[in-house]
């Protein structure tokens, strides 16, 4: 795979010609989505570990957990500032809207998952299963028919960091709830450390990031059910390899954004897989990347949240509605 491991070596410095040489493609089907003239911009620092980003194009601005700093951060479209949206926030990690536009949370420190009302009350969605008490919950979608599923591993019951330290009661599952009586129920089982996931524009598939397989990291793909409440056909949709998938988004095109790194510098940013699992291109970042959404007025803008910093790079696509 083709890398710039120089490309950093005197820290973050944005580019200044075009096209941006942080930007990177493998195949031919990655070009129509590279805008190039447009440049990856640095638009905050100063985290301990960025998560979560979300998009709020009512308000121009942009949702961010800073999980070990116990924050949920909030930076100004039209400003550039950046703000306290919510501290503490139960060391919350991903970040979705539901269908009526409402802020749903996961939280590693109360083991939950909640919604933001409009009035700023926060309302708790699942916190059990089965009697006992859910993990740290990670990362969330939504889909058409307001169904919310969620992951569910153990990274925030691991140490003092993220979360509280505290013994799992439940096996690590992928959870949906019902959009309208609120059930709970499993919908995938025995993904070792579950993490990211999204749908497909059609939402025929979701996708799974199980970041502690072996003896690599996976993506996982499940066929969703026509009554769109269960999933079957696990399979391995991608072979991280060396890698470190984490959170991802999907395209109106069926690509997957993947937030990647650790281990080597050329692997850290964003990896870019076409629907049929080929890496087809690559945004190089200084930091690793843990998550990604789009975002701006036509939802053509990637915003990426990468360990102490949030970067955004406009592209010649859009985010598919739901994550």
């Amino acid at each position: 795979m083709p890398d710039n491991p120089e490309l950093f070596d005197d820290g973050w410095r944005p580019a200044t010609r075009y096209p941006d040489p942080a930007i990177q493609s493998f195949d031919p089907r990655f070009e129509k989505y590279w805008l190039k003239l447009s440049a990856v911009e640095r638009i905050a620092t100063g985290l301990r570990w960025a998560e979560g980003p979300v998009w709020f194009g009512d308000g121009r601005y942009l949702l961010c957990s800073d999980i070990p700093n116990n924050r949920i951060l909030k930076w100004e479209e039209e400003t550039g500032a950046v703000s306290i949206f919510r501290k503490p926030s139960n060391f919350a990690n991903g970040h979705t809207r539901d269908r009526q536009g409402r802020l749903v949370s996961c939280e590693h420190g109360g083991r939950r998952v909640t919604r933001t009302e409009y009035d700023g009350s926060l309302t708790v969605l699942a916190d059990t299963f089965g009697g006992k008490r859910l993990n740290s919950p990670n990362d969330v979608v939504v889909k058409s028919d307001g169904s919310i599923w969620f992951t569910d591993p153990v990274f925030g019951l691991l140490g003092n960091y993220e979360g509280y330290k505290a013994e799992p009661e439940l096996p690590q599952n992928v959870y949906r709830m019902d959009g309208n009586s609120g059930a709970v129920s499993i919908v995938a089982e025995g993904v070792l450390g579950p993490n990211g996931l999204c749908f497909s524009p059609d939402e025929t598939i979701l996708y799974v990031v199980e970041s502690r397989g072996v003896p690599n990291r996976k993506i996982l793909a499940y066929d969703v059910a026509a009554n769109g409440a269960t999933v079957s056909n696990r399979r391995i949709h991608i072979d991280a390899g060396p890698g470190t998938p984490d959170g991802m988004r999907c395209d109106i095109d069926g690509n997957l954004w993947c937030g990647w790194g650790m281990g080597e510098p050329e692997l850290d940013g964003v990896h870019i897989f076409a629907p049929d699992g080929a890496l087809i291109g690559r945004i190089a970042l200084p930091e690793r990347c843990a998550n990604v959404c789009f975002g701006g007025l036509k939802r053509n803008r990637l915003f990426m949240a990468a360990s102490q910093s949030i970067y955004a790079l406009y592209v010649n696509t859009q985010g598919a509605p739901g994550g």
